[in-house]
Protein backbone atom coordinates (compact mmCIF):
# COMPACT_ATOMS: atom_id res chain seq x y z
CA UNK A 1 0.00 0.00 0.00
CA UNK A 2 1.32 3.41 -0.85
CA UNK A 3 2.50 5.45 2.47
CA UNK A 4 3.22 9.11 2.99
CA UNK A 5 5.28 8.84 6.00
CA UNK A 6 6.56 11.53 8.07
CA UNK A 7 6.95 12.81 11.62
CA UNK A 8 3.20 12.17 12.22
CA UNK A 9 2.73 9.23 11.28
CA UNK A 10 5.64 7.81 13.63
CA UNK A 11 4.08 9.61 15.99
CA UNK A 12 0.33 8.51 16.06
CA UNK A 13 2.22 5.42 14.53
CA UNK A 14 -0.18 5.27 11.73
CA UNK A 15 0.68 4.67 8.19
CA UNK A 16 -0.83 8.24 6.43
CA UNK A 17 -0.56 11.64 8.17
CA UNK A 18 -4.57 11.51 7.84
CA UNK A 19 -6.86 11.93 10.83
CA UNK A 20 -10.52 11.91 10.55
CA UNK A 21 -12.17 15.00 11.91
CA UNK A 22 -14.68 14.16 15.16
CA UNK A 23 -17.68 14.97 13.06
CA UNK A 24 -20.74 15.37 15.89
CA UNK A 25 -23.44 12.64 14.89
CA UNK A 26 -21.67 11.61 11.76
CA UNK A 27 -18.62 10.45 13.02
CA UNK A 28 -19.13 7.66 14.94
CA UNK A 29 -16.98 4.33 16.03
CA UNK A 30 -18.20 2.15 12.60
CA UNK A 31 -16.26 5.20 10.67
CA UNK A 32 -13.71 5.95 13.34
CA UNK A 33 -12.68 2.08 13.30
CA UNK A 34 -12.42 1.88 9.38
CA UNK A 35 -10.35 5.16 9.08
CA UNK A 36 -8.12 3.58 11.56
CA UNK A 37 -7.68 0.10 9.54
CA UNK A 38 -7.18 2.19 6.19
CA UNK A 39 -3.83 3.33 7.66
CA UNK A 40 -5.09 6.61 9.60
CA UNK A 41 -6.11 7.64 12.78
CA UNK A 42 -9.76 7.89 12.80
CA UNK A 43 -11.64 10.13 15.85
CA UNK A 44 -14.85 9.53 17.43
CA UNK A 45 -16.71 12.79 17.51
CA UNK A 46 -18.03 13.54 21.22
CA UNK A 47 -20.09 16.54 20.15
CA UNK A 48 -21.71 17.53 23.00
CA UNK A 49 -21.33 14.69 25.51
CA UNK A 50 -23.60 12.52 25.56
CA UNK A 51 -22.05 9.55 27.92
CA UNK A 52 -24.29 6.69 26.63
CA UNK A 53 -23.71 7.61 23.05
CA UNK A 54 -19.68 7.98 23.11
CA UNK A 55 -19.99 4.70 25.05
CA UNK A 56 -21.72 2.85 22.18
CA UNK A 57 -19.37 4.20 19.68
CA UNK A 58 -16.55 3.00 21.61
CA UNK A 59 -18.07 -0.62 21.42
CA UNK A 60 -18.88 0.11 17.87
CA UNK A 61 -14.92 1.16 16.99
CA UNK A 62 -14.42 -2.57 19.30
CA UNK A 63 -10.64 -2.76 19.80
CA UNK A 64 -9.58 -0.28 16.81
CA UNK A 65 -7.05 1.93 17.96
CA UNK A 66 -9.44 5.30 17.93
CA UNK A 67 -9.35 8.78 19.51
CA UNK A 68 -12.36 11.10 20.44
CA UNK A 69 -13.19 14.82 19.77
CA UNK A 70 -15.11 17.46 21.96
CA UNK A 71 -16.53 20.82 21.67
CA UNK A 72 -14.66 22.54 24.52
CA UNK A 73 -17.30 25.03 25.80
CA UNK A 74 -19.44 22.27 26.18
CA UNK A 75 -17.57 19.79 27.87
CA UNK A 76 -16.64 22.11 30.75
CA UNK A 77 -20.84 21.73 31.61
CA UNK A 78 -20.03 17.90 32.24
CA UNK A 79 -16.03 17.43 32.71
CA UNK A 80 -16.80 13.86 33.81
CA UNK A 81 -17.33 12.98 30.53
CA UNK A 82 -13.79 13.59 29.60
CA UNK A 83 -13.16 11.02 32.57
CA UNK A 84 -15.26 8.68 31.69
CA UNK A 85 -13.89 8.19 27.70
CA UNK A 86 -10.36 8.13 28.79
CA UNK A 87 -11.43 4.93 30.18
CA UNK A 88 -11.23 3.63 26.52
CA UNK A 89 -7.69 4.58 26.62
CA UNK A 90 -8.02 6.87 23.05
CA UNK A 91 -4.65 7.07 21.21
CA UNK A 92 -5.73 11.23 20.77
CA UNK A 93 -8.25 13.78 22.05
CA UNK A 94 -9.05 16.79 20.29
CA UNK A 95 -10.74 20.22 22.03
CA UNK A 96 -12.08 22.76 19.85
CA UNK A 97 -13.70 26.11 19.97
CA UNK A 98 -13.02 26.91 23.70
CA UNK A 99 -10.10 27.03 26.28
CA UNK A 100 -8.38 23.56 26.40
CA UNK A 101 -6.58 24.55 29.71
CA UNK A 102 -8.92 22.68 32.11
CA UNK A 103 -8.22 19.32 30.48
CA UNK A 104 -5.10 19.00 29.25
CA UNK A 105 -2.87 17.48 32.21
CA UNK A 106 -5.69 14.82 32.78
CA UNK A 107 -5.87 13.65 28.83
CA UNK A 108 -1.99 13.51 29.06
CA UNK A 109 -1.73 11.77 32.14
CA UNK A 110 -4.20 9.14 30.65
CA UNK A 111 -1.22 8.72 27.51
CA UNK A 112 -3.64 10.49 25.20
CA UNK A 113 -2.03 13.24 22.42
CA UNK A 114 -3.54 16.24 23.48
CA UNK A 115 -5.04 18.15 19.73
CA UNK A 116 -5.88 21.47 19.64
CA UNK A 117 -8.12 22.83 16.87
CA UNK A 118 -7.83 26.38 16.55
CA UNK A 119 -9.43 28.89 14.05
CA UNK A 120 -7.14 31.98 15.02
CA UNK A 121 -3.50 32.89 15.78
CA UNK A 122 -4.71 33.64 19.62
CA UNK A 123 -5.89 29.93 19.04
CA UNK A 124 -2.75 28.47 18.43
CA UNK A 125 -0.95 30.78 20.68
CA UNK A 126 -3.51 29.21 23.22
CA UNK A 127 -1.99 25.55 21.99
CA UNK A 128 1.54 26.43 22.29
CA UNK A 129 0.76 27.43 26.05
CA UNK A 130 -0.98 24.70 27.13
CA UNK A 131 1.51 22.12 25.13
CA UNK A 132 -0.79 20.41 22.34
CA UNK A 133 1.05 17.63 20.43
CA UNK A 134 -0.69 18.41 17.87
CA UNK A 135 -2.70 21.61 16.60
CA UNK A 136 -5.34 22.08 13.52
CA UNK A 137 -5.74 25.17 12.02
CA UNK A 138 -8.87 24.92 10.51
CA UNK A 139 -9.97 26.93 7.40
CA UNK A 140 -13.24 28.70 7.23
CA UNK A 141 -13.72 26.05 3.89
CA UNK A 142 -14.67 23.31 6.52
CA UNK A 143 -17.95 21.87 7.11
CA UNK A 144 -19.18 21.95 10.30
CA UNK A 145 -18.50 25.12 12.67
CA UNK A 146 -15.57 26.95 12.26
CA UNK A 147 -14.81 30.80 11.72
CA UNK A 148 -13.42 33.01 9.13
CA UNK A 149 -9.78 32.33 8.15
CA UNK A 150 -8.69 30.24 4.59
CA UNK A 151 -6.94 27.65 4.57
CA UNK A 152 -4.33 28.29 2.25
CA UNK A 153 -3.02 30.98 4.12
CA UNK A 154 -3.61 30.00 7.64
CA UNK A 155 -1.87 26.81 7.43
CA UNK A 156 1.95 28.42 6.74
CA UNK A 157 1.48 31.22 9.09
CA UNK A 158 0.22 28.33 11.95
CA UNK A 159 3.66 26.70 10.65
CA UNK A 160 5.78 29.30 10.72
CA UNK A 161 4.77 30.55 14.43
CA UNK A 162 5.33 26.54 15.32
CA UNK A 163 8.67 26.39 13.85
CA UNK A 164 9.99 29.44 16.07
CA UNK A 165 8.22 28.77 19.57
CA UNK A 166 7.40 25.19 19.61
CA UNK A 167 9.10 22.91 16.96
CA UNK A 168 8.01 20.26 18.05
CA UNK A 169 4.36 20.60 17.99
CA UNK A 170 2.65 18.75 14.81
CA UNK A 171 0.17 20.57 12.02
CA UNK A 172 -2.47 19.30 10.56
CA UNK A 173 -4.08 21.14 7.86
CA UNK A 174 -8.05 21.23 8.26
CA UNK A 175 -10.74 22.66 5.65
CA UNK A 176 -11.69 22.38 2.09
CA UNK A 177 -8.92 18.73 2.25
CA UNK A 178 -11.01 16.20 0.30
CA UNK A 179 -8.41 14.59 -2.07
CA UNK A 180 -4.70 14.16 -2.49
CA UNK A 181 -4.13 16.86 -4.10
CA UNK A 182 -5.29 18.96 -0.96
CA UNK A 183 -2.85 16.71 1.43
CA UNK A 184 0.06 17.23 -0.99
CA UNK A 185 -0.90 21.25 -0.70
CA UNK A 186 -0.90 21.05 3.24
CA UNK A 187 2.63 19.42 3.14
CA UNK A 188 3.94 21.86 0.75
CA UNK A 189 2.42 24.57 3.16
CA UNK A 190 4.16 23.13 6.37
CA UNK A 191 1.60 21.28 7.57
CA UNK A 192 2.79 17.62 8.54
CA UNK A 193 -0.84 16.21 7.37
CA UNK A 194 -4.43 16.47 7.40
CA UNK A 195 -7.83 16.85 8.93
CA UNK A 196 -10.33 15.34 6.72
CA UNK A 197 -14.15 16.32 7.29
CA UNK A 198 -16.44 16.38 4.51
CA UNK A 199 -14.72 13.84 2.21
CA UNK A 200 -15.37 11.14 5.36
CA UNK A 201 -18.45 12.39 6.22
CA UNK A 202 -19.22 11.63 2.72
CA UNK A 203 -18.34 7.71 3.19
CA UNK A 204 -20.63 4.51 3.50
CA UNK A 205 -19.70 4.35 7.54
CA UNK A 206 -20.81 7.81 8.63
CA UNK A 207 -23.54 8.16 10.39
CA UNK A 208 -25.26 10.65 7.62
CA UNK A 209 -28.81 9.55 6.19
CA UNK A 210 -29.17 8.42 2.88
CA UNK A 211 -30.83 11.04 1.52
CA UNK A 212 -28.35 13.79 3.24
CA UNK A 213 -25.72 11.90 0.87
CA UNK A 214 -27.19 12.47 -2.04
CA UNK A 215 -27.61 15.98 -1.38
CA UNK A 216 -23.86 16.14 -1.47
CA UNK A 217 -23.58 14.64 -4.70
CA UNK A 218 -25.63 16.77 -6.48
CA UNK A 219 -24.04 20.22 -4.46
CA UNK A 220 -20.58 22.22 -5.89
CA UNK A 221 -18.88 24.51 -3.60
CA UNK A 222 -20.64 27.24 -3.81
CA UNK A 223 -23.72 25.65 -2.51
CA UNK A 224 -22.66 25.97 1.12
CA UNK A 225 -23.30 29.05 3.70
CA UNK A 226 -21.87 30.30 6.59
CA UNK A 227 -24.29 30.64 9.43
CA UNK A 228 -26.26 30.67 13.25
CA UNK A 229 -29.52 29.73 11.41
CA UNK A 230 -29.23 25.52 12.67
CA UNK A 231 -27.71 26.49 16.14
CA UNK A 232 -30.71 28.57 17.18
CA UNK A 233 -33.33 26.28 15.44
CA UNK A 234 -31.44 23.51 17.84
CA UNK A 235 -31.64 25.96 20.52
CA UNK A 236 -27.62 25.58 21.32
CA UNK A 237 -26.47 28.71 22.36
CA UNK A 238 -22.54 28.99 20.40
CA UNK A 239 -19.96 31.13 21.95
CA UNK A 240 -19.75 34.53 19.51
CA UNK A 241 -17.16 34.04 17.05
CA UNK A 242 -18.31 31.00 14.87
CA UNK A 243 -20.87 30.22 12.73
CA UNK A 244 -21.91 26.95 11.01
CA UNK A 245 -20.93 25.56 7.26
CA UNK A 246 -24.19 23.83 6.19
CA UNK A 247 -25.70 23.20 2.61
CA UNK A 248 -27.77 26.09 1.31
CA UNK A 249 -31.27 24.97 1.25
CA UNK A 250 -35.22 26.08 1.50
CA UNK A 251 -34.14 26.08 5.91
CA UNK A 252 -31.01 28.55 5.13
CA UNK A 253 -32.84 30.86 2.70
CA UNK A 254 -36.42 30.99 4.80
CA UNK A 255 -33.92 32.53 8.22
CA UNK A 256 -30.54 33.49 7.21
CA UNK A 257 -30.93 36.56 7.71
CA UNK A 258 -33.80 36.37 9.97
CA UNK A 259 -32.42 34.87 13.22
CA UNK A 260 -34.61 37.61 15.29
CA UNK A 261 -37.14 35.91 13.44
CA UNK A 262 -36.47 32.75 14.14
CA UNK A 263 -35.80 32.88 17.62
CA UNK A 264 -39.68 34.40 18.30
CA UNK A 265 -40.84 30.84 16.90
CA UNK A 266 -38.85 28.34 18.41
CA UNK A 267 -41.56 26.57 19.62
CA UNK A 268 -42.80 25.06 16.01
CA UNK A 269 -39.65 25.62 13.92
CA UNK A 270 -37.20 23.72 16.75
CA UNK A 271 -39.90 20.61 16.65
CA UNK A 272 -39.83 21.12 12.17
CA UNK A 273 -35.68 21.25 11.94
CA UNK A 274 -35.52 18.18 14.23
CA UNK A 275 -38.23 16.00 12.56
CA UNK A 276 -36.65 17.32 9.07
CA UNK A 277 -33.04 16.28 10.51
CA UNK A 278 -34.37 12.45 11.43
CA UNK A 279 -36.23 11.79 8.46
CA UNK A 280 -33.24 12.59 5.83
CA UNK A 281 -35.25 16.02 4.58
CA UNK A 282 -32.09 17.90 3.20
CA UNK A 283 -34.06 20.98 2.13
CA UNK A 284 -35.56 21.83 5.95
CA UNK A 285 -32.91 21.41 7.81
CA UNK A 286 -28.99 21.74 8.42
CA UNK A 287 -26.70 19.37 6.04
CA UNK A 288 -23.56 19.49 7.39
CA UNK A 289 -20.55 19.70 4.74
CA UNK A 290 -17.99 21.88 3.58
CA UNK A 291 -16.76 23.94 0.46
CA UNK A 292 -14.84 19.95 -0.56
CA UNK A 293 -18.84 19.18 -1.56
CA UNK A 294 -17.87 20.16 -5.45
CA UNK A 295 -15.26 17.35 -5.19
CA UNK A 296 -17.57 14.51 -4.58
CA UNK A 297 -19.04 12.76 -6.69
CA UNK A 298 -19.21 9.34 -4.82
CA UNK A 299 -20.17 7.88 -1.40
CA UNK A 300 -17.26 5.39 -0.90
CA UNK A 301 -15.86 3.26 1.56
CA UNK A 302 -13.24 4.71 4.61
CA UNK A 303 -11.01 2.75 3.10
CA UNK A 304 -10.91 3.20 -0.24
CA UNK A 305 -11.42 7.07 0.66
CA UNK A 306 -8.00 7.08 2.61
CA UNK A 307 -6.47 4.73 0.19
CA UNK A 308 -6.66 7.19 -2.67
CA UNK A 309 -5.77 10.43 -1.00
CA UNK A 310 -2.77 8.88 0.31
CA UNK A 311 -1.98 7.34 -3.21
CA UNK A 312 -2.39 10.49 -5.50
CA UNK A 313 -0.66 12.48 -2.59
CA UNK A 314 2.43 10.41 -2.88
CA UNK A 315 2.78 10.32 -6.68
CA UNK A 316 2.20 14.22 -6.48
CA UNK A 317 4.76 15.04 -3.71
CA UNK A 318 7.20 12.61 -5.66
CA UNK A 319 6.65 13.52 -8.93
Amino acid sequence: MTKVTNRLTETLNIRHPIVSAPMAFAGGGHLAAAVSRAGGLGLIGGGYGDPGWLDAQFEAARDERVGVGFITWSLRKSPSVLTDVLKYRPAAVMLSFGDPRPFVDEIKSAGAHVICQCQNMDHVWDAIDVGADIVVAQGGEAGGHGALRGTYTFVPEAADLLAKQASDTLLLAAGGIADGRGLAAARVLGADGVLVGTRLWASREALVHKQHHQAIIESNGDETIRTTAPDIARQIQWPRGFTARIRQNTFTRRWHGREDLLKQNLGEESLKYQKAFTEGDSENTGVWFGEAAGMIDTIESAKDIISQIAKDASLLLTS
